[in-house]
């Protein structure tokens, strides 16, 4: 072979390697909770489960670049997974009645495309989502935990959604999982008398990876619908396991109102397309009047509106708004302040100075901000420049808001976003 040949080869091999790394990558992102949920019940810890896993994603990036992407990736990986955990109990010579019938389970699908029931996927993540939320663990483990493992988010990603360091995020993941294992939690979902004690957590982590879907912490894409729509579907099925629960009615019809503006939500390239630009006709007038019924199911069961409830309300508002002018930015405000009232946050003051700013104008909003700044609890939050940089340029101040805008460009992972605060930032007269 002549070094030209040899360059070919080597060049080939490199694409194949960086085909592999996508693939892996794109398969993990979308079927992560369905493989560690499969797992999971296979070996009975969540821990373990996420390890083979892991040891199963190297080996795919071993075997994929010369054998190429199986037909079914997910059900390769979790074929893999599986047998890295039989090769384990074999090895501490565990070969009894289990192992054997697991063994014949695992034979059986080997190779098949259709290795995953879609019902058992479900009753899969659903569990999982429980056991991640046991009350052995504190509030913040449960919430990091599920995130990490169902969401498939990073623990930078976790980190930067609650303020905190990332050491702190791993540190509650590991404790998390040990404290599991220690406990032998089972695989499933408890039962009906226990699922109060559990419900906040599972809610707040169903908004929160839904919140990931519509604006994505770190990558390319202004939003990622796949993502938003699982957590979507997972809402109703908590919602219909617990029928009597507002907050799960309400959250469901939250989830409903702001996925029905994805359609409009980006150009045909990508490009985020801003609230009072977006084309309302776009909308899912269907997913709104299920959000609608769902906000008037929770208020029928007549114990008020809480957090979910009152965000509910709020994305109301803008659903049934024919435009951005239309919107009654009086009762945004107000229900904001509700809001804050029943779950005081940085950021809801933060979203409630955009309200204050259409109803009142840019100069009472500023203020609102400037105290949030002054507080720094929303230090390294890229949305606070970036409202700020929005009420400066509307008071006239281009310099300054120039100047927040980048700020917030460079504090924010979404590529998408950071483009776009750009954009702003230079479009403001010099």
């Amino acid at each position: 072979m002549n070094e030209s040949d040899a360059a070919g080869a080597i060049g080939q091999a490199n694409d194949a390697a960086d085909r592999a790394r996508r693939a892996v990558a794109a398969v993990w992102r979308i079927e992560s909770a369905r493989i560690v949920a499969t797992l999971t019940r296979f070996v009975g810890d969540v821990g373990q489960a996420e390890d083979l896993a892991q040891e199963a994603l190297v080996e795919a990036l071993r075997q994929w670049p010369d054998e190429g992407v199986p037909n079914n990736p997910g059900a390769w990986l979790t074929a893999v997974a599986k047998r890295r955990a039989i090769d384990g109990w074999r090895r501490r010579e565990r070969l009894d009645e289990r192992y054997a019938a697991l063994a014949r389970d695992l034979e059986q699908h080997e190779g098949d495309d259709t290795f995953w029931d879609p019902d058992t996927i479900d009753d899969d993540i659903l569990r999982l989502i429980f056991v991640s939320c046991h009350p052995v663990l504190s509030r913040e483990a449960q919430i990091a935990l599920t995130l990490r493992i169902v969401g498939g988010l990073s623990s930078e990603e976790i980190a930067r959604a609650f303020l905190v360091p990332t050491a702190t995020i791993q540190q509650r993941i590991v404790r998390a999982k040990k404290t599991l294992a220690a406990a032998k939690v089972p695989f499933e979902v408890p039962e009906p008398n226990e699922y109060a004690e559990r419900l906040a957590s599972v809610l707040q982590v169903l908004y929160l990876i839904f919140n990931e879907g519509y604006l994505p912490a770190t990558g390319e894409a202004w939003v990622r619908p796949d993502i938003s729509a699982e957590a979507l579907r997972l809402a109703r099925m908590v919602a219909g396991l617990m029928p009597r629960e507002p907050e799960a009615q309400s959250l469901v019809a939250l989830m409903e109102f702001t996925a029905s503006r994805f359609a409009a939500r980006t150009k045909r390239d990508g490009t985020p397309i801003p609230l009072d630009e977006q084309d309302r006709s776009r909308w899912d007038r269907s997913q709104i009047a299920r959000g609608r019924e769902a906000l008037a199911r929770a208020d029928r069961i007549g114990r008020g509106r809480g957090a979910y409830g009152l965000q509910a309300a709020i994305a109301e508002c803008h659903a049934v708004a024919a435009s951005v002018d239309d919107t009654d930015w009086g009762r945004v405000v107000l229900l904001y302040e509700a809001l804050g009232q029943l779950a005081p946050s940085p950021v809801v003051e933060l979203n409630r100075s955009v309200a204050v700013a259409m109803s009142t104008g840019p100069a009472s909003a500023l203020r609102i901000v400037d105290a949030l700044v002054a507080g720094g609890r929303l230090a390294g939050y890229a949305p606070l420049p970036a409202v700020r940089g929005e009420l400066l340029a509307r008071l006239g101040r281009a310099g300054e808001a120039r100047l927040e805008l980048e700020a917030a460009a460079r504090l924010t992972g979404n590529e998408r976003e950071r483009d776009a605060l750009l954009a702003k930032a230079a479009a403001l007269p010099r």
